[in-house]
């Protein structure tokens, strides 16, 4: 069992192994230069590798990034191996990343939020107070009142 900083100098060192060959080693058209890396993850033992990637585009797109990402695995795990010099190359996994999806959907809920406040804020605009301005009792003024 490797120790947690050899796993993330791995996770780094494939995240950037994969980004390189994606970038400039690969000519496959349905990669070109809409995926992007965004994170990797590798297990404690060294064994699988797990790469995020996002892809700018539409829902055909991703699929065929995707397709394309699998059909790749073979050389991008070559140039990880080549590029780690360890005993035994970690097999890679591509996952799309949810960040963006997660990122709009947090967005959209902000709106809502700032629409439902304008409209609080413009219903109480004329509005007075139902007890008086300062409705807490200050000292002194139950014995005046009596």
């Amino acid at each position: 069992m490797a120790d947690n900083a050899r796993a993330k100098k791995l996770a780094d060192l494939i995240r950037e192994v994969v980004a390189e060959k994606l970038q400039r080693g690969i000519k496959d058209p349905r990669l070109g230069t809409h995926v992007t890396i965004t994170d990797t993850r590798v297990t404690g033992d060294l064994r699988e590798a797990t790469v995020f990637y996002t892809v700018y585009g539409d829902e055909e797109e991703r699929a065929s990034a995707a397709a394309g990402l699998e059909s790749a695995k073979g050389v991008l795990r070559s140039a990880v191996g080549r590029a780690a010099g360890t005993k035994f190359t970690p097999t890679l996994t591509f996952v799309a990343d949810a960040l963006p999806e997660t990122a709009k959907n947090i967005e959209d809920l902000l709106d809502q939020v700032r629409a439902s406040d304008a409209k609080v804020r413009d219903a109480s605009s004329g509005a007075t107070f139902a007890g008086g301005a300062d409705p807490y009792k200050k000292q002194g003024e139950d014995e005046a009142a009596e």
